[in-house]
Parts: C-alpha cells; structure tokens; sequence
C-alpha cells in the first residue's frame, strides 16, 4: 500500500511535524510505504496553490490513497487528488477553532470549521484525534476516533534522570510547560498565576521552547512535574509522552485528557481556575516527592496507544477507505444515495 501524506511544511523548525512523521514512520513498520508531500506557502492560496502542485506530482507518483492532516491541507489533497482517495485527519483547531480564552473562539478561525463542514463529503474517511473533534463530523459513516500514538521506545521511562544535562537546578522542583508561550491556546499565564499563588521559592516554571523532539523524553523523565493549562487540545500528545515517562502531570480538563489519565495516581485534571491549578500542582509536587514517578506507561498500553497499535488501526482505516473508493466506482447510484442518507 503506497499512501502519500500531505500536510504543512511551514515550519521554522522541522521539515514535517514530529507527531506526523511518527505516525508515519509507525505506518511504514506496519507494512505501508509512506511518502511526504510538505504544503509550502501560507493561507488558503498559499494550500489552494500546493493542491495545483500535488496535482502535477501526482502524474508521475502512483498512490493508493492520500492521508491529509489538517483541513487546509486536505484540501490541497482534494483539489490534486483526482481519481486517489482522500482520508483526511482533523487535528484540532480546524474543527473546534483557535481559542483565545475559556469558551471563547477567535473569530478568524471560523472560516477554518466552516472549511471543514465543507470537506467532509469530499474525503473518503475522516479521522479525528478525540471525541470533541469527532463532534464536528456529521457524516458519522466517515467517522474514526484515533488518538496519536506515543513511541514507546521513544518515550519510557529512564533509570536516570538527565537533570545535570539539561542544566536544571538540583536545589529546586521544577514544574515544566512545554509549549510557547506566546501562544495563547497553551495558556502559560495560567501556569505563571497558579505557582504565584503557591509562593514556594523552592519550585521553577520552566519552558524550555523551543526544544527539539529529542530532547523531550528527557525533560519528561527528569522534571518533577508536566503542567498543560490550554484552553482546549484534542488529544495532546505531550501528556501522553509524559504518561510514558510516568511524568507526574497536571493539566486542565480539555480534549482527552480526563480519559488518557483516567485514575493514574499522580496524574490530575484541574479547571481554569488559578487557585485550582495551584492545588493540583502543589498535590503532584508532593506526590512527585513522596512516590517518584506514576504509572502512566501502563495507563497508555492499557488503552492501546502504543504507536504500533495506532498504526493498524489507521492502516484498517485506509483499508476501509480502499474499499468504499472501489465500491464507489462499481456502484455510483448506491454510493450517493448513501452521502444523501
């Protein structure tokens, strides 16, 4: 099975997304051979134009399917594709919008989920990372809730720290928020307001952003404890990761984050409230200091997000994908009736 994967190339950073480029490398051990196509360009012209690019590429690149991860970039899929079937992976943002404050959505960002309404009967398949993306599919029959899957190679737990390493001062607890903080979904100030309340000056907020992928595992496995206060997520992949590393974790209660960590001692969902992340930080800072680490790692294998695991359950999607796309060709009055249904 050749797949061709489409997605933004736009970042400063890395030439295709980490979480991406996993998946795809999970897919490659699974027995798919997985090609990138990075979307270059910015806006809707800049993936309007990618799509006329993709189009030319795909005259002398035979594949199965196209898996487009983001709704501008399935676009760009839909618009090249021709007669190769579409499955579109929604990330986030494009289905639920960017959120700039608690239940409040920038007004921009509608013209994102007005896209996606728009895609859906375009694509053959559409996968979405949790159960609130998933709200925004109304052709249910198209419908996959697949998280991202966590390398578990990758990310595990260590029998060292790599604190002398990463320069981290043995003298204090260090509370880490991986994202950037001009961001305003990863909502640092709440983590900024919830250790001014604490007061303790034997406790640091780092973030170390930008940080290479690399690097992660060994911020998670040497930390005392993860801190994710966004405004909304799907099914971030940084709590998983610390999950893995049985990183004591604390996070507001957004995507699937209440159901990733289910019971996980030491892993806690708060709300947006300040003084509530303070108290969720202080519990895990202590529970970090009496037991260590959690047992996120058996948490993640007992719900299946192994990155192997994830793989063929995509892989099954592309399957199906294939299948209906055949079906469609030999059926085409059975095959409307059933988008009109």
């Amino acid at each position: 099975m050749r797949v061709l994967f489409v997605c933004s190339g736009n970042s400063r950073t890395f030439d295709i997304v980490p979480f991406i480029k996993e998946q795809g490398e999970s897919l490659r051990k699974v027995g798919a051979q997985v090609d990138y196509f990075p979307v270059v360009g910015k806006g809707i012209m800049g993936y309007l134009k990618a799509g006329l690019r993709l189009r030319k590429f795909l005259k002398n690149n035979s594949y199965d399917l196209i898996h487009a991860h983001f709704t501008l970039s399935g676009w760009s899929a839909v618009i090249g594709a021709g007669k190769t079937p579409v499955v579109l992976s929604l990330m986030g943002s494009d289905a639920y919008g960017e959120y700039i404050g608690v239940n409040k959505i920038q007004l921009s960002s509608w013209l994102n989920i007005f896209l996606t309404y728009l895609i859906q009967p375009f694509v053959t398949a559409i996968i979405s990372k949790s159960a609130n993306i998933d709200q925004h599919v109304y052709l249910k029959h198209k419908s996959h809730i697949i998280p991202n899957g966590v390398n578990l190679k990758k990310f595990s737990p260590s029998p060292q720290d790599y604190r002398e390493e990463l320069a981290l001062d043995n003298s204090k607890q260090q509370v880490l928020f991986l994202g950037n903080k001009t961001n305003i979904r990863k909502n640092f100030p709440l983590a900024k307001k919830a250790l001014d309340l604490l007061n303790l000056p034997e406790v640091e907020l780092i973030n170390p952003f930008p940080v290479a992928h690399d690097a992660i595992p060994k911020y998670l496995n040497s930390v005392h404890v993860l801190v994710v206060p966004s405004l909304m997520e799907g099914s971030p992949n940084v709590v998983k990761e610390a999950m893995a590393c049985n990183c004591p974790i604390v996070a507001t209660d957004m995507g699937d984050v209440k159901w990733v960590m289910g019971e996980t001692a030491g892993c806690y969902v708060s709300s947006f409230e300040p003084a509530d992340v303070a108290d969720k930080i202080r519990q895990a800072l202590e529970f970090s200091e009496n037991m260590n680490r959690t047992k996120g790692e058996e948490r993640l294998k007992e719900l299946g997000l192994d990155s192997e695991t994830i793989a063929q359950r995509v892989k099954a999607v592309y399957e199906e994908a294939l299948s209906r796309s055949v079906s469609a060709i030999y059926q085409p009055s059975v095959q409307l009736d059933h988008e009109l249904s």
